[in-house]
């Protein structure tokens, strides 16, 4: 899609590529060029200040080190959302641009084949140079030429930068996630344990279980649902088209899997039987030699978990995370429940605000439900029961629609596995061009995540927002909610 025709329906302003979509309102199109060209720098900078934020305390040492495929180095992830504005504003729409040194285009390209060759993605920790300073300085750079170029834009000018800008924005929220969960597992490999920043509550925190609120159940009606964004503001191609979908009756748990919970499974041999885990998964388990969530380690009898506030004792009452697919649908078959679908997931998060542990706390890791909860919150607990043996406590009432106000920890601290497959919408089309390879090529072989995490920006995070990972991945902040069949 060209830039002219991504402009000529008003009510749609699409980037060239199809990767993300922007509807501006009416009030932001009637505003002064002006007042919108300092918004949109504003936003721009408050953002890539935030990312330069996330690399205080890091020694340019930290900053070049790949710990294994999957993981970028610091460096390259600032670098990579530089070159994403290079490559997609400033070498389209700024005349007579020219790039200082044209060979980024090669090292910081990921995987947008159509904006051409790259480098091996898990070769990136054998690139000493350019230099963390080089790096910073190629950031300052751009963001320069973003202020010339937002600056002097007219009116006309700045209906077709605006969407990009925003998805470039959204685009360096999602490195960012990816800089604070590959820094941990960088750091996790150092037998020291560095600590990338201090934990609020010590770096040593005994397991606290009457803090803990009991797990119980909601209890949703069939309902033919409507399924994606609606249109108002950004949103990725994957979010969309807008579709009904049937939705039959189900309960969902009050709030995510704490680690507690979890120790139950794994002391009742979950990583050993079979009978819970899909096949894949069980051939994953015994090849890696799982037997708890990445980052935990059993010493003198007591399980510890790296953090990145440092090596600690596991909280039971923090839900509990770094987990598969594989994990996530064992524990759940264990506890005589499954996994929610990612409909369930959207329809009973409809009416929930967005509010939560996400990154801009800077706390970098899950959060237990409030050892002082609200008034609400306590009677909640106070109507629900503890129970013993395999399967996960919980009663519930049959409700008439949705009683979302029974459900916590909905957004924030961790992605809630589904077992929905990632694949697309009724009508999806990728756009052609090198930024609508992002999600439409994706669609095989992996699974939906919802709700964001505690690495998360709370700016970025939507009720409709598919995140997707392959089955065996745990490196990110990912965990469990349970769901249950209703007759």
């Amino acid at each position: 899609m060209s830039p002219s025709a991504a402009t000529a329906t008003p009510k749609k302003v699409a980037n060239p590529d199809g990767f993300g979509v922007v509807h501006p309102s009416s009030q932001s199109r009637s505003r002064p060029a002006s007042s919108r060209n300092q918004d949109s720098l504003a936003r721009f900078h408050e953002v890539r200040n935030f990312t330069t934020r996330l690399c205080q305390g890091l020694a340019p040492e930290d900053c070049v080190v790949q710990s294994m495929p999957e993981v970028s180095p610091t460096k390259w992830h600032l670098a990579h959302t530089t070159w994403f504005f290079e490559t997609f504003i400033l070498k389209k729409w700024m005349q007579g641009y020219c790039p200082e040194i044209p060979e980024y285009a090669y090292l910081f390209n990921s995987y947008y084949n159509a904006a051409g060759d790259m480098h091996r993605r898990d070769l990136r920790g054998l690139i000493s140079r350019p230099t963390v300073d080089e790096t910073k300085n190629y950031r300052e750079s751009i963001d320069s030429h973003i202020d010339t170029l937002l600056s002097g834009a007219d009116e006309k000018a700045l209906a077709k930068l605006e969407p990009l800008i925003t998805l470039g924005i959204h685009h360096e929220q999602q490195h960012q996630e990816l800089l604070v969960t590959d820094i941990k597992h960088v750091f996790a490999q150092n037998p020291l344990y560095p600590v990338y920043r201090k934990g609020r509550d010590g770096a040593l925190r005994r397991p606290d279980t009457a803090a803990r609120c009991p797990y119980q159940f909601t209890n949703f009606e069939e309902a033919i649902v409507e399924i994606g964004h609606d249109g108002s503001g950004f949103r990725y191609d994957n979010e969309g088209p807008r579709h009904r979908a049937l939705v039959p009756p189900f309960s969902m748990g009050n709030r995510l899997v704490t680690n507690g919970e979890y120790l139950r499974f794994i002391n009742d041999n979950g990583y050993s039987r079979p009978e819970f885990w899909l096949s894949l998964g069980w051939t994953t388990v015994n090849e890696q030699h799982w037997q708890a969530p990445l980052y935990w380690t059993q010493h003198e009898g007591e399980w510890w978990n790296f953090t990145l506030s440092g090596f600690r004792l596991v909280d039971e009452n923090e839900p509990v995370t770094h987990l598969s697919y594989f994990e996530a649908d064992a524990f759940a078959n264990w506890s005589g429940a499954r996994l929610p679908t990612e409909f369930e997931w959207e329809y009973a998060a409809a009416n929930i605000v967005i509010d939560g542990n996400f990154v801009e706390s800077e706390r970098f890791h899950p959060a237990a439900i409030s050892s002082a909860p609200s008034p609400r919150s306590s009677q909640r607990c106070a109507q629900s029961r503890s129970g013993e043996g395999r399967e996960v406590p919980g009663q519930g009432k049959r409700s008439s629609g949705i009683d979302s106000n029974k459900l916590q920890q909905m957004f924030g601290d961790v992605w809630e596995w589904t077992r929905s497959a990632y694949s697309p919408y009724p009508g999806y089309r990728a756009e052609p061009g090198a930024l609508g390879e992002y999600n439409g090529k994706f669609m095989c072989n992996q699974y939906v995540l919802r709700g964001g995490s505690c690495a998360t920006s709370r700016a970025h995070i939507r009720k409709t927002y598919r995140n997707f990972f392959q089955p065996d991945k745990r490196w990110q902040f990912t965990g469990i909610r349970l769901a249950r069949d209703l007759a």
